[in-house]
């Protein structure tokens, strides 16, 4: 063991052994964004994140997947590095897909505050079942399809 880490399972999520460990590996850090350079246009930003992982909260498994990110930017726009660090804050997290995907959003919606944001979580295969989760914002009033 490292010390001030808790242990790993076999399937690499933290054991049960003391919960209070487990913030060492999800508390999310600070999304960071700068000023969006061209406030006065509309332009989609697409991100995606090829190797998201989480664990599956009812089995303990990890679970795999992309996260893609489109917006359009209002006064600010997410800077790639913290948004890195915060994507491997799930790294450990048991949480569902659906609600993986809904969390990203609220939490880049208040980061950012975008014009438009969908996020689409394409979850690899367990079983021979795969998922797709999509999320939307739109600013109240925004007409423009991205």
């Amino acid at each position: 063991m490292i010390e001030g880490k808790p242990p790993m399972s076999p399937t690499g999520s933290v054991t049960e052994t003391n919960p209070q460990d487990r913030s060492i590996y999800s508390e999310k850090p600070a999304l960071e964004v700068f000023d969006n350079p061209s406030p006065n246009r509309n332009y989609t930003n697409s991100i995606t994140v090829e190797e998201f992982t989480s664990v599956c909260p009812k089995t303990g498994l990890p679970d795999f997947g992309a996260i893609t990110i489109d917006y359009v930017a209002d006064q600010t726009c997410i800077e790639l590095k913290s948004l890195k660090y915060y994507f491997l804050s799930f790294r450990n997290r048991g949480i569902f897909y659906e609600a993986v995907v809904n969390e990203i959003l609220d939490d880049l919606v208040a980061a950012c505050q975008p014009r438009f944001m969908e996020i689409t979580g394409e979850f690899t295969a367990r079983g021979g079942i795969s998922s797709t989760i999509t999320v939307t914002h739109r600013k109240e009033g925004f007409e423009f399809t991205p």
